[in-house]
């Protein structure tokens, strides 16, 4: 014996206990009047209870039938606002927002900021599972350095932010680079990037005479610089100079690009935030599309 009830089965309980007649049930809820009977019957069969008694001057619901009638309502008052309180929790979202541990103190903030109607749920992973969870629907967007290097999956779209550069960041004390082909000769210099270039930064700092040491976020580079009295190498972005700390151009150019990534289905806000975010993040706009972004970072 089975105990479930189906909205059906309430409907047509609260409709026969409001008018008394199965008949008149069945018409408002424009169904044959010998369904409605079947169905009542067979609930009641179901319940192992009679939920209401039938004579020449109708149907009458008993006690069981009376609460019976009584859960109904309450049960599809709420079941009718449920869809509401779906759309209503729809316009009222929250954005979840991803990126890696690198730029979360940078653009996390900034998309708070440009979203400041909602705000963002904030999310920090590692770009490949990133890019995962767009897939799954997870998050909303993701902003990333590595969109041009890897192959993103054929639903997920990307959206230019602008452009950033790596800088030498110099701790008080510290001098700047020498002229010549080796500018940095055995000298140490930490590094740290948001993009997927290490191990092409490590080979020109290799080039340039340095003692290179890969930091793991662009943060723990610049607390390392400080404290060892070494330059640091970092995006311009995220360089933050404090008091006379200077930051110089490095030897050679190396730019950093980043992306905006939303599902094939983004929202409309996220994706209009573009400009906004560019502005926020103090980022130059790049004039490359299409197949040329995926170079831009070399």
């Amino acid at each position: 014996m089975s105990d479930i009830v189906t909205s059906e089965d309430l409907e047509l309980v609260l409709a026969v206990a409001r008018t008394g007649s199965v008949g008149a049930a069945a018409r408002r809820l424009q169904v044959a009047q010998p369904s409605a009977s079947q169905r009542l019957s067979r609930l009641e069969r179901r319940a192992g209870l009679v939920l209401f008694e039938r004579d020449t001057q109708g149907t009458r619901p008993t006690p069981a039938g009376a609460e019976l009638a009584r859960q109904a309502d309450h049960i599809l008052g709420h079941l009718g606002g449920a869809l509401e309180a779906a759309r209503a929790a729809d316009r009222h979202a929250v954005p979840r927002i991803g990126t890696i541990s690198s730029l979360a103190e940078l653009v996390l903030p900034a998309m708070d900021a440009v979203l400041s109607d909602a705000g963002v749920e904030q999310h920090v992973e590692h770009g490949d599972r990133l890019v995962e969870w767009l897939e799954e629907g997870t998050i909303d967007a993701a902003v990333l350095a590595i969109a041009g290097q890897v192959e993103l999956p054929r639903t997920v779209r990307r959206h230019r932010i602008g452009t950033d550069e790596l800088v030498v960041l110099l701790p008080v004390g510290v001098r700047r680079p020498a002229s010549g082909s080796r500018p940095l000769l055995d000298r140490d210099v930490v590094f740290a990037t948001y993009d997927a270039s290490t191990s092409a930064i490590r080979d020109r700092l290799v080039g340039l005479g340095a003692r290179p040491r890969r930091c793991a976020t662009v943060q723990t580079a610049l607390v390392t610089a400080r404290k060892g009295g070494c330059p640091a190498v970092v995006p311009r972005s995220l360089a933050q100079p404090r008091g006379r700390e200077r930051v110089s151009e490095l030897p050679w150019r190396h730019r950093l690009v980043l992306d905006l990534l939303v599902p094939r289905r983004a929202d409309p806000a996220i994706v209009a935030a573009v400009p906004a975010l560019r502005r926020e993040l103090g980022l130059r706009s790049s004039r490359f599309s299409g197949a040329a972004q995926d170079h831009l970072a070399q």
